[in-house]
């Protein structure tokens, strides 16, 4: 099972730093956070700046292998508003985002971003769903996989559970758009145990990614969650895709933090 770290868990570093701490950790590969890049236009990064990174991830042992927190910069997109101009503003963001994945070498993105999904009007729902179809469409231009993630309902009120996640990609119907399984937003938000929707939902295909981190939004290990049951599961189901350590909660520090999380993953692996 392959594990990643979530950038902007040491965001505070250099890039190329960045890189080199995770591989020496054990990790993979990076899953990176747009904003990271630039906190105010990472869709419009130069070519020469992402060839760049991807350089550097690749020669320090962690390439990029996914982008999540997509819309958080640049500020104000919406995939539900009807407002033209930020509808317009937002599709050409993702669209770009997209792009930049592929060009840093990535195969996945996350699309969590929940302030930017809140339904809160009629018709909201349709233009969110319409957002994942053409971002499913872009996505599989390139030959990626682009993941609505579901979130609980106190961060966001679309797409809150696995189940409800799996309803929507599935009616969209496109070979570039799937769901995927966040363990902090499962456990603070399902009826079922994540064990119990890993092995409903691995097996369906539906789900691309997940992201390990306990519900009191620390990394693995520093909570009260049990991850061998997890790892278990993805294992037993034949889950073929990365995991990726995304803790909130960075305790006491960053490469800390990730350190501790690599650590605990890689003992429960060696059990059988």
């Amino acid at each position: 099972m392959r594990i990643a770290l979530c950038n902007e868990v040491v965001a505070a570093l250099p890039f190329q730093d960045q890189a080199k701490l995770a591989a020496g950790l054990g990790y993979a590969g990076l899953e990176v956070a747009p904003f990271t890049l630039d906190p105010e236009a990472p869709h419009l990064l130069p070519a020469s700046r992402r060839a760049e990174l991807r350089r550097i991830a690749e020669a320090a042992g962690a390439p990029i292998t996914s982008l999540h927190w997509l819309l958080v910069a640049p500020a104000g997109l919406s995939i539900t508003s009807a407002d033209a101009a930020i509808r317009t503003r937002t599709l050409d963001a993702m669209e770009r985002l997209i792009g930049l994945a592929a060009d840093l070498g990535a195969t996945l993105l996350v699309h969590g971003s929940p302030k930017q999904r809140q339904l809160e009007a009629d018709g909201d729902a349709g233009r969110a769903e319409e957002a994942m179809a053409k971002a499913g469409a872009w996505a599989a231009q390139h030959g990626l996989t682009y993941c609505l993630e579901p979130l609980d309902a106190r961060q966001t009120n679309w797409a809150t559970t696995v189940a409800e996640a799996v309803e929507i990609v599935a009616r969209i119907a496109s070979p570039g758009l799937k769901t995927m399984l966040d363990v902090s937003a499962a456990g603070n938000g399902e009826r079922d145990s994540v064990e119990e929707l890993l092995r409903r939902f691995v097996p369906s295909g539906w789900v691309a990614h997940v992201h390990l981190n306990d519900r009191n939004r620390r990394g693995p290990g520093q909570g009260s969650d049990r991850f061998g049951p997890v790892l278990r599961a993805l294992r037993e189901t034949g889950y073929a895709g990365f995991c990726a350590v995304e803790p909130f909660d960075y305790h006491p520090d960053g490469p800390s933090c990730a350190a501790r999380a690599i650590g605990y993953l890689s003992g429960l692996m060696e059990t059988p």
